[in-house]
């Protein structure tokens, strides 16, 4: 994780600072540990077949059981983008969450400027809903948030 956690080009659309060290990125996995223990997060690694090499996560940062919805994310090692790891993983946790999870809404959020991520939602079927102007102060900018959703009765026939 430490090798694409601590690259900028990973997480200038994201909401954390890229990791300093290999340490910040062993007690953040011990952080994410507890709490999927305790089932109150669903983040899963992101692995290449080919070399077995860990190269992202995805998961569901925030579920909602009173509404049967949550939102969804993903984060690639910069080697892997534009080769529809994203499209596929994106793909597979919606599934999951409307099959497995029986969940009815998904929701997934990006910066509006970040047009690789808005092409993966478009192409998993979410519809772009709205923005949310200068919703988040992130690194000292306001960030205007493009929502994207997805329902149940639309995703699966």
């Amino acid at each position: 994780m430490y090798d694409y956690a601590r690259l900028e080009s990973v997480t200038q659309y994201l909401l954390w600072l890229p990791h300093p060290n290999p340490e910040y990125t062993r007690q953040y996995l011990s952080y994410a540990e507890k709490l999927y223990r305790n089932g109150e997060f669903y983040d899963w690694a992101i692995v290449d077949r080919a070399s077995g090499k860990m190269i992202g996560t995805c998961g569901f940062p925030l579920i909602s059981e009173l509404n049967r919805s949550a939102e969804v994310g993903y984060v690639l090692h910069p080697d892997f983008w534009g080769k529809g790891y994203a499209t596929e993983v994106l793909e597979l946790l919606l599934s999951f969450a409307f099959i497995d999870l029986h969940l009815h809404r998904v929701e997934a959020r990006c910066f509006e400027s970040h047009a690789a991520s808005r092409r993966v939602m478009e192409k998993c079927r979410m519809r772009y809903e709205g923005s949310l102007r200068d919703a988040l102060l992130v690194n000292g900018k306001y960030e205007t948030i493009a929502v994207y959703g997805a329902v149940a009765e639309e995703f699966i026939p």
